[in-house]
């Protein structure tokens, strides 16, 4: 399969900051790829370098094949993370305009229109003006006019940013139609959840450096703490029981749960354990409300490299430079 996305060594500097250090990515042709990190990570500044706004100091990089994006301009849809629409245009104009600027002409126009406006519920808007609308619907009219064109490439800078709940769902399904139809796909985000739930793979940033970059079931195999979450169903019930199991490290309450549901344990097991067995001897001694494997979510993976201003853990330097073809722990 040939990439779509290619980044050999790329870097940025702004003055005596560096933004992008030494930076490489692969990005197959027809992948969803998600890129998360904190604000000043960097993750801007590497999309601006793809959609070529801004130019690598050095390194190199192609685009669909080429050497710029502005060579396969028409083919590519970009959402900024700094939005903009002509406020004084009528909706359906807006997109109409966008629409020709990507190479779409005739009575195709008004007809894709039409159906993107229905596509997100807003087929009602078509003669309003832009500035009339509420934020959530400018978000809409703008991922629609990212997508007009139907890009082989299409490329979201924080795509959920300011959307309620509904819309956010929204923009997910419209973002997993487009990769079915068979776009690729590269969005950055802070809402890992989103992430987590939409990407076959992520890429995370850290102070202009990648620190990871797989698949989200290899990342979940790789971090899976060997950690059992139990709620037993008679909140009093005697867990000192448990802690005689030779699979047991130690039992705490349960991580990232608010202070009133302190009847939730994390059961830690020790290297080597085995989960199915450990989770069927602890079934036999508490009646459990909820037993399941609690493995980490990206949110927390994240949060053990970033926090503190902590450079990747030996353990997760380890893991990369074994790479993605390492064996499920």
């Amino acid at each position: 399969m040939t990439d779509a996305l290619r980044l050999d060594h790329v870097r940025k500097t702004f003055g005596s900051a560096t933004a992008i250090h030494d930076l490489d990515l692969r990005v197959p042709t027809g992948a969803l790829y998600g890129v998360i990190g904190p604000n000043g990570a960097g993750k801007t500044t590497m999309i601006r370098l793809i959609m070529s706004i801004l130019f690598p100091d050095s390194g190199e990089l192609t685009v669909l094949g080429r050497r710029s994006a502005l060579d396969a301009k028409d083919r590519i849809g970009y959402l900024p993370e700094e939005r903009g629409v002509y406020r004084k245009m009528r909706v359906g104009a807006f997109l109409a305009y966008m629409a020709r600027l990507k190479g779409i002409e005739g009575t195709a126009v008004p007809s894709r229109v039409k159906r993107s406006l229905e596509r997100v519920e807003l087929g009602s808007v078509e003669k309003k003006r832009c500035e009339e609308l509420s934020k959530g619907m400018l978000q809409k009219v703008q991922f629609l006019a990212a997508i007009i064109h139907e890009p082989d490439l299409l490329i979201l800078d924080e795509p959920f940013s300011g959307l309620d709940p509904v819309s956010s769902r929204l923009l997910r399904d419209l973002v997993q139609e487009e990769h079915r139809r068979g776009a690729t796909i590269l969005f950055s985000t802070h809402a890992m959840t989103q992430a987590e739930d939409l990407c076959e793979h992520v890429v995370m940033i850290h102070r202009g450096r990648k620190v990871m970059d797989d698949t989200v079931a290899s990342i979940r195999r790789r971090y899976d703490p060997r950690t059992i979450r139990l709620e037993p169903l008679d909140s009093s019930a005697d867990l000192s029981p448990l802690r005689q199991l030779a699979a047991v490290e130690r039992i705490d309450p349960a991580a990232g749960l608010p202070r009133w549901n302190a009847t939730v344990y994390d059961i830690r097991l020790l290297e080597g354990s085995d989960p199915g067995a450990a989770i069927r001897q602890i079934a036999s001694m508490v009646t459990p409300a909820r037993l399941e494997v609690a493995r980490p979510r990206l949110e927390d993976i994240f949060m053990s490299i970033v926090s503190a201003g902590r450079e990747p853990s030996p353990e997760l330097r380890s893991a990369l430079e074994q790479g993605s073809s390492e064996a499920a722990v």
